[in-house]
């Protein structure tokens, strides 16, 4: 089964098809585009049913319904968990677990994920218990913590360091770190010690390495993508353009447009270009860093997909050179050719430079004089043949 198109590349083919010259025929926009004539078709229909022009069932209207039947099926589901649970709970056997409730449902048919949403609890765990009851660390741990707590108890004046002599006077050997670790976690502390607070701020996610260190080259498809975001002024206010790029055919395999630079963009853009290509899994995202690739948003869509993340230096263009040339060309053929009175006119002229003329026209010489659309075909389809 095709994968569905991004909602943002649909939206923007019928935007270019819509605001099309004349004689200029939808079989060419779709040709532009690499899209089926009939397909583009249908999408200017149901565009005509979302805008009011032609009756019909909406794009909202639809999804809506698609989202009742999601939620009364949840519903039900979640109805049999809490029926169970509570004639489980209602049995009031001693030191009985939640867990095996959950294993219980499961064999009849509800998915664990519900079972646990129902009854707040992680499914990671669950799955480790499933594995393995109780494991030897665990119980390890357990001791550990009883001997910490019966010294705590008896001494609250000590610090980890002595709780951790008392439990080892007492037949549970363990590294101060390790003592401090279980302490901390259960808020044993001395009572002359000084208040613990917690921080109101969290921390922000780790900086990737940089794991290109400008070696742009890639034997194959999905090995490797360069991301960065570009902006330009219109009468309206800045674009942004967050794009996507196969270093392999210097293909832009994914872009998003917006008239705010959040980390939204940069993760659309992500997310369309995983859509487009399909199978992702360890391609390495190369990127400047910018907080929109910084965020948290962006990092878990790269978890998401399997992909690893990639940074180069502060203020060195030079380590994503080869998507700054994207760019440039991009200023140099569309943005500074004129002033834009509207980033709708503006959005329309580089979406249509991007699948028109870079993709399917302009020959590059790293490429053998082919065009990126052209160097995929021919580049890949002895290698899908041979397998």
């Amino acid at each position: 089964m095709a994968k569905p198109y991004p909602r943002e590349f649909r939206d923007d083919v019928v935007r270019v098809a819509r605001n099309r010259d004349d004689g200029v025929t939808l079989e060419q926009i779709a040709a532009d585009f690499g899209v089926h004539p009939m397909t583009l078709s249908k999408w200017m229909r149901q565009t005509d049913v979302d805008d009011g022009v032609k009756p019909g069932k909406t794009t909202g209207e639809s999804a809506e319904l698609r989202e009742a039947r999601r939620r009364i099926r949840l519903l039900e589901q979640e109805n049999e968990v809490l029926k169970k649970a509570a004639a489980y709970l209602a049995q009031e056997l001693a030191g009985k677990m939640t867990y095996p409730l959950v294993r219980e449902l499961a064999a009849d048919g509800i998915p664990v994920a519900v079972t646990c949403r129902v009854l707040g609890l992680a499914r990671q765990p669950y799955y480790r218990w499933l594995a393995e009851p109780v494991t030897a660390a665990e119980l390890d741990e357990a001791y550990r913590a009883n001997a910490l707590f019966d010294a705590h108890r008896d001494d609250p004046e000590f610090g980890y360091r002595f709780l951790a002599d008392e439990a080892r006077a007492a037949g549970e050997p363990m590294a101060d770190r390790t003592a401090w670790r279980i302490c901390s976690g259960q808020g044993w502390w001395s009572v002359f010690g000084k208040k613990r607070g917690s921080k109101s701020g969290r921390p922000g996610p780790p900086v990737h390495d940089d794991l290109v260190q400008r070696m742009f080259t890639a034997e194959a498809p999905n090995r490797l993508w360069l991301t960065d975001i570009t902006e330009h002024r219109t009468g309206e206010g800045k674009l942004y353009l967050c794009a996507v790029k196969d270093v392999f055919s210097n293909r832009i395999v994914g872009y998003s447009i917006d008239s705010r630079m959040k980390s939204a963009l940069a993760v659309r853009a992500l997310s369309n270009a995983v859509a487009r290509r399909g199978d992702v899994a360890g391609c390495v995202v190369h990127s400047d860093r910018g907080s929109q690739f910084r965020s948290r948003k962006f990092v878990r869509a790269l978890t998401r997909h399997a992909m690893a993340g990639s940074m180069g230096r502060v203020a060195a263009a030079g380590d994503n050179a080869a998507m700054e040339s994207f760019f440039a060309l991009l200023q140099k053929n569309v943005l500074d050719r004129r002033s834009w009175c509207t980033r709708e006119e503006l959005r329309i002229a580089i979406v249509t430079w991007i699948e028109r003329t870079y993709h399917r026209r302009r020959r590059q010489a790293r490429l053998s004089r082919l065009t990126p659309v052209e160097y995929e075909v021919i580049m890949t389809t002895p290698a899908s043949q041979a397998a």
